[in-house]
């Protein structure tokens, strides 16, 4: 029985090692928000066109809100960019959860529009079926510190 318990530990050991320390393929996760399919498992959230939520049009340029945008992501803790920038209008940032730091993807396309600009968001996560809503806190939370931050 001692060797069973011994067992399990050592591998949950090993996958907690994995998840913290597996690298991130850009190629597979720096994805178009506006044109990434809906996976199956609803561990993730779309902010787009065509989707449940939708964007809010802000008065400044496109390149203005990539830059706001940018430092409120970078600003929450454990986050970190992965790949695009704000001068390509594309941007994917990583951001680990707290306790076991399992990483999320959040994927954002700055979008000049009639009347100002307009953000596209994929977050997902990266393992595990539901994520309980947190993608979705995310980027609800990160686009009311946008407005904040933009004195809207």
């Amino acid at each position: 029985m001692k060797w069973a318990i011994f067992a399990v530990l050592v591998v949950a050991v090993l996958f907690l090692a994995y998840v913290r320390l597996a690298g991130h393929d850009p190629k597979r996760w720096h994805v178009d928000p506006l044109t990434a399919q809906k996976p199956r498992k609803p561990n993730s959230f779309f902010l787009r066109e065509n989707a449940k939520a939708q964007s809010k049009t802000y008065a400044i340029s496109a390149a203005d809100l990539a830059v706001a945008f940018e430092r409120i992501a970078l600003a929450a803790p454990r986050t970190e960019k992965l790949a695009g920038s704000v001068d390509e209008g594309w941007v994917t940032y990583v951001s680990r959860t707290n306790l076991l730091r399992y990483p999320d993807y959040i994927s954002v396309r700055f979008l000049d529009v009639d009347g100002g600009s307009q953000l596209a968001i994929f977050s997902r996560s990266r393992y595990g079926y539901s994520d309980r809503g947190v993608n979705k806190a995310r980027v609800q939370g990160w686009l009311k510190r946008l407005d904040e931050a933009l004195g809207l």
